[in-house]
């Protein structure tokens, strides 16, 4: 649901329907969403060297929804569900990781899509876009070889 019907805006996580706001209302809507988070990081973290260039605390409270924010933002396609639990599209999926306060995030697609064939590439795009955010964001290979990134906030010592 976007803000136009009245639920308020939803960073696309790859696990919902895909975008029905045309191309444009949408694109406006992470815009202003993303821009809005910015502001909050210059003014919580006022007198930092670099004031975007580390999550805010609203964004450690709902790391995956920051995520999201921050790839679609950064205009990276995310996966997208139909109806019935089926992927439709390739792209990012969002979910929380295994560590509390963790984010994975998944390159995948439709069975047939060759999503694993570029994953690679498309999550090295994912590291660059979270990593010029502030985050921590480490590539890894999982079980049938399918590659990942675990995302955390820079405070928990890992780089």
């Amino acid at each position: 649901m976007n803000a136009a019907q009245g639920g308020g805006f939803e960073p696309a996580t790859g696990d919902g329907p895909a975008a029905t706001a045309p191309p444009g209302v949408r694109a406006g809507e992470v815009r202003t969403a993303f821009e809005g988070m910015l502001q909050i990081r210059r003014l919580t973290r006022a007198g930092s060297a670099d004031p975007e260039g580390a999550p805010a605390a609203w964004e450690l409270h709902r790391p995956v929804r920051a995520v999201a924010l921050a790839l679609e933002a950064a205009g990276i396609s995310p996966s997208a569900v139909g109806r019935s639990g089926e992927r439709t599209a390739t792209g990012y999926r969002v979910c929380a990781g295994e560590a509390s306060g963790s984010v994975r995030v998944e390159w995948t697609g439709p069975p047939g899509s060759g999503a694993a064939h570029g994953e690679e590439e498309a999550l090295h795009g994912c590291v660059t876009v979270l990593r010029r955010l502030g985050w921590t964001a480490l590539l890894y290979r999982g079980p049938r070889r399918r590659r990942y990134v675990e995302v955390e906030a820079p405070s928990t010592g890992r780089s």
